[in-house]
């Protein structure tokens, strides 16, 4: 029996595609190489290639892509597509384009007016060529691959009625006929084009740096333990089973599991939790948490790509370029309409050849192609976009793309992070119980002065609370901090200690455990204070519900989404803060790759997925996700992230969001219909004479008109959440 033939992989990194179409070529032409699985991800720009060792060579899949029409290089291992320099350079393109449109402002404003030829024809000339052939030559090249592949795009479409506004302009102001031309109207459709790609490039920069920062948070040193002693290495250097040291305070290189030592590590970072978790002897810890107040000494488990970190990194990376591209319906329309308007036009002419004369065959062919050109077409889109997301923003939504507005109006499902999005992120005190006999103030003092030599957040939470009282601790002698139980020293003279119920049992001290049912259930943590043998009370702490929050899933639900709580957390902290804001279903302990695969479980049952959260454990759930929110609040890799994020710290926005979205995608469809229903009209009047290029022209401008006016009815839009 032959031995299965070993194979071999790369990741390319891919130049020059410029829709969906590109990336099916690219895919088809490295799949027809023997033993080849190629998979092409458009959005990352990227293909991972299989293919038998020694069968096929590295060198061969680069030219293979590069005969389909466009450039590969290898990309190497753990490293990201850079995309700023595609990002500047579609920057300067438009910036170009813009320059040299905007005198045409001035033709278009006399249009309007009535007035004709404001700007002199030679100079209308001057300023459209090189729009048409400089900025526009990616148009070209992109409808040149979209043609030898078989399909008709945007790109074609732009092409093709750009090219014939300009061909027809230029041999009337050359031939001196004295028509109408349509110089302004390509360079105006392919500056605004221009915009569109730069906006998408810069989306895709920008998430390439937030992942860079995400890997970033791991230290570049660790210390290990060798020979007796501690030395510092690279952290690439490191190997698993090698034993590190981490001081109190520093980051942890690598994930591992504790030998010795006790502290807490600060942990939101995997789990979203804000509370810091008890490390001891057999515990696991991970690569960028934070260590808290003990020394531990650790033995490395999973070191370089098998890291926590790395793996968020890579989930990340991969939800990003998971999502489809929306085949965008003027695409869809634009491979039937393309092919049937020259086809239309061709059988003008010849018919009118065959019937007429040759000048009337070309005048009606020209009208043809005129009242056919989608300018309109071009400006459906963006000019609904420019308004709609430029309202959104003044309502402090920053919305990322077109897929993100379509994909949150169309959401079913909303599933919300809890610590940071649904509570405030940080732990604060829900109630203060003292023991019988014992004045609040008292057990505050005590609870204040003990804290005032901890940096734990649960300690920040008792100090604002005692300073809201405006109690003045003093600072505690002898103090000393227990890890992973709590803080001991003397207050006034007298052995206090304060922390877990079991380190106040601990001094023989009787508790009535009865008191803790209620805020064990409701998800607080509960510090006891003891002090001279004397149990003083409780401290309740919890992370607070958002004043906001109750009231946006209750308008979630009302537009039709339902509302579910994703959360790291324990059971009873997440299904409490679910009772308080209103939410019925809730997944608790749930770890950030498996917050990604949940929701594509419900993206494979037909469901439209959103996602809200704020921390750098949601990252790779918010990048899976159909549509993902975050708040500004959040850190910068989920903003960075998310499709939309929301600048006031208010999930009543997110609601807003899903009303905007479902009225720009409206707004789009109208301008579509807007576009054509001149074309649908209009070119069978001109195929039969009975149009001419000037009154087809004028037809086409309306059209345009008409989207602008359409689009720009969105800036009357208001915000239920209150904002601008």
């Amino acid at each position: 029996m032959n031995a299965p033939a070993a194979t071999d992989t790369v990741e390319l990194a891919l130049e020059g595609m410029t829709c969906a179409a590109c990336a099916a070529r690219i895919e088809k032409s490295l799949n027809r190489l023997d033993g080849v699985r190629a998979s092409v991800n458009f959005a990352a720009e990227t293909a991972q290639v299989a293919f038998p060792h020694g069968g096929v060579t590295v060198e061969k899949l680069v030219d293979t892509v590069r005969r389909a029409g466009y450039d590969a290089r290898v990309q190497e291992a753990g490293t990201l597509v850079d995309h700023g320099a595609e990002r500047d350079r579609l920057l300067r393109q438009f910036l170009f384009a813009a320059v040299l449109t905007a005198p045409f402002l001035v033709e278009m404003a006399g249009m309007a007016a009535g007035r004709h030829h404001v700007l002199p024809l030679w100079l209308q000339l001057a300023l459209a060529t090189p729009v048409q052939f400089v900025s526009g030559a990616r148009f070209y090249r992109g409808a040149w691959h979209a043609l030898r592949g078989g399909a008709a795009n945007m790109d074609v479409l732009i092409a093709l009625g750009t090219t014939i506004a300009w061909a027809y302009s230029t041999v009337v102001t050359l031939a001196g006929l004295g028509h109408d031309v349509y110089f302004e109207s390509g360079a105006v459709v392919i500056a605004l084009v221009l915009l569109g790609k730069w906006l998408e490039a810069r989306a895709k920069a920008r998430t390439s740096e937030a992942l860079r920062s995400l890997a970033g948070l791991q230290p570049s040193i660790a210390r290990i333990e060798t020979g007796g002693r501690v030395e510092e290495v690279p952290v690439e250097r490191v190997k698993p089973g090698d034993v590190f040291v981490v001081r109190p305070g520093d980051s942890l290189p690598v994930d591992g599991v504790v030998l010795d030592g006790e502290s807490s590590a600060n942990e939101s970072m995997l789990t979203g939790e804000s509370m810091p978790v008890t490390k001891r002897a057999g515990a696991k810890v991970f690569a960028a948490t934070v260590n808290g107040e003990g020394l531990l000494r650790c033995r490395a488990t999973g070191v370089g790509r098998d890291t926590m970190l790395a793996g968020i990194v890579r989930l990340v990376a991969l939800a990003q370029g998971s999502k489809a591209p929306v085949q965008q319906l003027a695409d869809r329309v634009s491979a039937v309409f393309v092919p049937a308007v020259i086809v239309v036009a061709l059988v003008t002419l010849g018919g009118w050849i065959a019937f007429g004369t040759v000048e009337q065959a070309l005048i009606h062919a020209v009208a043809v192609l005129v009242i056919a050109c989608p300018c309109a077409l071009g400006l459906a889109t963006p000019t609904a976009l420019m308004v709609g997301i430029g309202r959104a923003a003044k309502a402090g939504m920053l919305i990322r793309n077109a897929v993100a507005l379509e994909h949150a109006g169309a959401m079913t499902e909303l599933l919300l992070d809890k610590t940071g999005t649904l509570t405030e992120g940080r732990p604060s005190v829900a109630a203060v119980v003292p023991a019988a006999g014992i004045p609040e103030r008292e057990l505050l003092r005590v609870a204040a002065t003990l804290e005032r030599g901890s940096e734990h957040p649960l300690a920040r939470a008792v100090l604002a609370r005692a300073e809201a009282a405006g109690i003045q601790p003093a600072l505690p002698q002898d103090f000393r901090a227990v890890a992973g139980k709590g803080v001991a020293g003397l207050v006034d003279g007298v052995p206090a200690r304060l922390g877990s119920v079991d380190f106040i049992a601990e001094l023989g001290v009787p508790i009535d455990r009865a008191v803790l049912g209620g805020p064990g259930e409701s998800g607080q943590t509960v510090i006891a204070v003891a002090a001279g043998g004397r149990l003083l009370g409780f401290v309740l702490v919890a992370d607070a519900l958002r004043a906001t929050s109750a009231g946006a899933v209750a308008r979630l639900k009302a537009l039709g989404v339902k509302v579910t709580m994703i959360s790291g957390d324990r059971e009873a902290t997440a299904r409490a803060v679910a009772r308080q804001a209103g939410i019925d279903e809730v997944l608790a302990g749930v770890l950030p790759a498996d917050k990604a695969a949940e929701i594509g479980a419900r993206k494979r049952n037909g469901t439209i997925v959103g996602m809200a959260g704020d921390g750098i454990n949601d990252a790779p759930a918010l990048a899976a996700a159909d549509v993902s929110f975050t708040l500004a609040a959040g850190t910068g890799v989920a903003i960075d992230t998310a499709d939309v994020t929301l600048m006031r710290d208010d999930l009543r926005a997110i609601a807003d969001a899903v009303d905007l979205s479902r009225r720009i995608v409206a707004k789009v469809r109208q301008n579509l219909f807007l576009a054509f229903i001149y074309n649908v009209l209009g070119i069978p009047l001109a195929a039969f004479g009975l149009l001419n290029p000037v009154i087809a022209g004028a037809a086409m401008a309306l059209s345009s008109v008409s989207v602008v006016t359409n689009s720009l009815a969105l800036g009357r839009w208001r915000p239920a959440a209150g904002g601008k």
